[in-house]
């Protein structure tokens, strides 16, 4: 390449003539500001386009509003575009679960509102198919993965269809992209025929007629599910149970005179593929236009460290396994220290490593231990209703990393910012294994900042059956196990019990009963949050339908807003 591997990205006519280049291959538009850290997707991608030849350059949060000179400003791409709306979906970005406008926005210079659109994928893809009709855009990231099918919009208060029936994009890369995005890259760089192309891995599309897949799982229509809920309820539990496999089938969606096409993703990345995703010339720091503005979320991961990919938990709120996938894919130690290294030489690094780990800290390293059995397996979690015999849930490697980070010249404290799961140390009977206490004694000691963050989610039981999370009993014996430790060491650390209120199932018998729980005594209750429906989770399908998609029985749902908020309210009552 005519450029040095470690020089930012261009953005603007102006930086793109530094460079001498006479073309771009790749054009991103996010709805973020870019930040080349691996925190951020684009940056991901970008980096990774790039280790393999690409010219890419990035146009961050587009003014939608004005004659559109950001989207006219560099020309057409020689491949392609590339469209996310940022690390959020725009919709749960931009409102509130009371649906009342946020006055910031985290991944702005300044944290400035309003510098992306409402539903940003499908805003900035059809401007661009509308200037340049004839260059392919591929859509990506967060929002689109997650309304890859059909989905209840909690804003709309209505069922859509999958974005690709309302957004002109010619594909759609979802999941975590390196693979499928490098292989389209290419395809659309051979300029292979479309039937070829859509036999890519991971991404999706829409095309009208009929299908002609060999054994796809075929769903109801979004007409059908339009007008039955129980149907819906159906459709999301055959994508959910099929997206949890490991060899999971093509999904065929029907939708007015054709179908969107879902293609079976990668398998999990291995442990080499992983540590080539982070070996790339990030700068981890954002791009130069910002002259220096604070960007809130870089201040919140500048100074983490991401260790693996992947959730096997299956809670029905989040959407972790849905974009990332059920099996953990983690890096080497190798590669985690070497970054550590890195980090630690940088001049603005204090010596303090913000959080080591990913959606779930304490998974790194856990898969099961017979693999033939995880290939046929079809559980959604497995940790509830009750964990899985064949998974390890040794801490071993764990404990073991932190060691060999902690040993870095120049690393003072590692943190686990990130969420653990206590019942993978944790059951009814005591700690799991023989690792299980030293990992939790180290985790206090020496790895929490203050205070431990967990999250029981709720006290009653009837509630955590719809949240698919564990008896509140297991937090009980972990809040004994908190405080020993901490008395034997004169601690003074806390911990802080992440909880949700509206979710699906919960009335205000349970808010009340929740408030005034014996084992919450003495615990601030500073780490709540109100149910919001976001696309393809359980708990939005149940919202929207009043069913368990698990089981077709109908769930007790809080729709009321006034009602919602008098359930929040009881997480402050004294």
């Amino acid at each position: 390449m005519a450029y040095s591997d470690t020089c930012m990205f261009p953005t603007s006519v102006k930086e793109v003539q530094a460079l001498g280049w006479d073309y771009i291959d790749v054009i991103l538009f996010t709805g973020d500001a870019f930040v080349d850290h691996p925190s951020f997707g684009t940056a991901c991608i970008a980096r990774w386009l790039q280790k393999h030849g690409y010219r890419v350059a990035v146009v961050p949060q587009p003014n939608w509003r004005d004659d559109l000179r950001d989207f006219r400003k560099l020309g057409a791409p020689r491949l392609y575009f590339g469209v996310n709306a940022g690390a959020m979906d725009s919709m749960v970005n931009h409102y509130t679960a009371g649906k009342r406008l946020r006055h910031d926005d985290a991944y702005t210079p300044e944290g400035k509102a309003g510098q992306r659109p409402d539903y940003a994928v499908s805003v900035y893809t059809r401007i661009l198919k509308d200037l340049f009709p004839d260059v392919p855009v591929v859509i990506g990231g967060v929002e689109a993965s997650l309304r890859r099918l059909s989905h209840y919009d909690y804003w709309k208060d209505e069922l859509v269809p999958s974005i690709l029936e309302w957004c002109p994009a010619d594909y759609l890369c979802y999941g975590m992209g390196e693979k499928p995005m490098l292989e389209l890259t290419k395809a659309i760089e051979d300029q292979r025929n479309p039937r070829d192309i859509q036999r890519v891995p991971q991404i999706a599309f829409r095309l009208s007629g009929k299908w002609k897949v060999k054994d796809p799982l075929v769903l109801h229509s979004f007409e059908e599910c339009r007008k039955d809920k129980v149907l819906f309820a159906q459709n999301f539990h055959l994508i959910e149970t099929n997206a949890n496999l490991m060899y999971p089938s093509t999904i065929i969606e029907p939708v007015g005179d054709g179908y969107v096409q879902v293609n079976p993703p990668y398998p999990p990345s291995t442990t080499e593929e992983m540590d080539s995703f982070w070996d790339l010339p990030f700068t981890k720091l954002p791009h130069p236009r910002y002259k220096g503005k604070r960007i809130p979320a870089y201040d919140m991961i500048k100074d983490s460290i991401i260790t693996h990919r992947g959730c096997f938990g299956g809670c029905n709120f989040c959407t972790i396994a849905a974009h990332q996938g059920k099996f953990i894919q983690s890096r080497s130690p190798e590669s985690i220290v070497n970054e550590v290294r890195n980090l630690a030489a940088m001049p603005q690094f204090k010596g303090n490593i913000s959080d080591l780990g990913a959606p779930t800290a304490n998974m790194y390293g856990m898969r099961g231990k017979n693999q033939e059995i995880c290939a046929k397996c079809r559980r959604k979690s497995c940790l509830y209703p009750a964990p899985c015999n064949n998974m390890d849930r040794s801490h071993a490697k764990l404990l073991d990393l932190y060691r060999q980070v902690d040993a870095v010249p120049g690393i003072r404290h590692s943190y686990i910012g990130s969420g653990i799961r206590y019942d993978l140390f944790l059951d009814k009977d005591g700690f799991v294994d023989e690792t299980s206490r030293p990992y939790l004694t180290t985790l206090i000691l020496d790895h929490t900042s203050g205070r431990l963050k967990v999250a029981p989610e709720h006290t009653e039981d009837k509630v955590l059956k719809y949240i698919a999370k564990p008896s509140f009993k297991l937090f009980e014996r972990l809040r004994v196990e908190f405080d020993r430790i901490c008395a034997k060491h004169g601690l003074k650390t806390g911990i802080v019990p992440y909880f949700i209120s509206s979710h699906p199932g919960c009335t205000m018998k349970d808010m009340e009963n929740l408030s005034n729980c014996p084992a919450l005594k003495g615990i601030y209750m500073d780490q709540v949050q109100d149910f919001t429906p976001t696309p393809m989770t359980t708990s939005s399908v149940m919202f929207y339908t009043g069913i368990d998609p698990r089981d077709l029985k109908p769930v007790f749902v809080e729709r009321d807003l006034e009602k919602k908020k008098r359930q929040k309210s009881y997480f402050f009552q004294k």
